[in-house]
C-alpha cells in the first residue's frame, strides 16, 4: 500500500478496527442488551403479537446481524478505496 495524502497502513487498520468495534457494539447491544438484559423493560412494548424483548431475542438480533454484514461490506469497500487497497 503506497502512502498517499499522509495515509499510512496504520491509518487503514485503525479505520478497519474502528469499524469492527462499532459493529460489535451494535451487535452486542441488540442481541445481549435488548434480547436478554433489557428484556423486562421492553416487555411492555408490543410488536408482532409479542413483546419487543422477545422479538429481539428471537428475530431482531438475527435481522440486525444481517444488516451489519451488509453495512460492514459496503463500508469496508469504501475504506479500501480511500486507502488505495481496493480490488479494482
Amino acid at each position: 500500500m503506497a502512502e498517499e495524502n499522509g495515509r499510512s497502513r496504520n491509518d487503514y487498520w485503525a479505520a478497519n478496527i474502528k469499524l469492527v468495534i462499532g459493529c460489535l457494539i451494535v451487535w452486542a447491544l441488540c442481541s445481549f442488551g435488548f434480547g436478554i438484559i433489557l428484556r423486562p423493560l421492553l416487555s411492555f412494548i408490543p410488536i408482532g403479537g409479542t413483546d419487543l424483548g422477545f422479538w429481539f431475542a428471537q428475530q431482531g438480533s438475527i435481522l440486525i446481524f444481517m444488516v451489519l454484514i451488509f453495512f460492514y461490506a459496503i463500508r469496508m469497500n469504501k475504506i479500501d478505496r480511500e486507502y488505495g487497497v481496493d480490488e479494482e
